[in-house]
């Protein structure tokens, strides 16, 4: 009788999975929409666990302010304008209408006031194609084209941290506090190296899955692993890249 598979075992929740709360600094998000715009100073530049890019906090008076991803560029005692009049500078926040087109972008808004949803992790940035009535055509860090209402809010600039990727883990000792900051189980063993009663890519005669690995997204616990909604793989994908 086999185990139950990783992905079945995390759905059940317990301390193992759950992602630290210890020196948690702030939600980076901006702050609520205003009829005018606002002025702030780049005050700190702090480093939470789990986060790829630093964390600035922008302070428009004592006790008041926000934390954002900080962007490549900016510096301690910057000022920073959110919303109505600001100009496109590097660590301002627009609106995606009045940034100019052709411009790198990031913690894109996918709703007005939703504090910013896309292109946040490290090196990350989208791309300010075009402006068509009251919408903002944007591409995305995966290359992907979409609409945007043009009142959402972004920040110019790429997001910092840009390469951490490509940076090698030395130390089994990183890799291990890297993902118990982010909640994920390490080490792992890969499926294909488990007998076929313990995973569905185990058993057979040599390290192969035997069948496609391409799963669906609504597909259940038991049998979610692989490369789930894939859009494509193999040859193709490697065209892309």
């Amino acid at each position: 009788m086999g185990k139950k598979l990783r992905v079945q075992r995390r759905g059940r929740g317990g301390h193992q999975y759950k992602a630290s709360k210890m020196n948690k600094k702030a939600p980076s998000k901006y702050p609520t929409i205003t009829a005018e715009g606002q002025q702030g100073f780049v005050k700190s530049m702090e480093h939470e666990p789990g986060r790829g890019a630093p964390l600035a906090y922008i302070e428009f008076s004592p006790g008041k302010g926000y934390h954002v991803s900080a962007t490549e560029g900016i510096s301690l005692n910057q000022p920073i304008m959110v919303g109505v009049g600001a100009i496109p500078k590097v660590g301002n926040v627009l609106h995606l209408k009045d940034i100019p087109v052709g411009t790198m972008v990031s913690n894109i808004e996918l709703r007005p006031g939703d504090g910013g949803k896309i292109a946040r992790s490290s090196g990350a940035f989208g791309t300010v194609i075009a402006h068509i009535d009251n919408y903002t055509t944007v591409r995305l860090p995966s290359r992907r084209i979409i609409r945007v209402t043009s009142n959402s809010r972004a920040t110019i600039g790429i997001i910092s941290g840009g390469g951490r990727l490509e940076r090698p883990f030395m130390k089994a000792g990183e890799k291990h506090h890297k993902k118990k900051a982010k909640g994920h189980k390490y080490p792992t063993a890969h499926g294909v190296k488990m007998p076929a009663a313990m995973h569905p890519h185990g058993g057979g005669r040599h390290r192969r899955p035997g069948k496609s690995t391409t799963v669906s997204r609504h597909a259940p616990p038991g049998a979610k692993v692989g490369l789930i909604a894939a859009r494509n793989s193999g040859k193709r994908q490697r065209k892309r890249i």
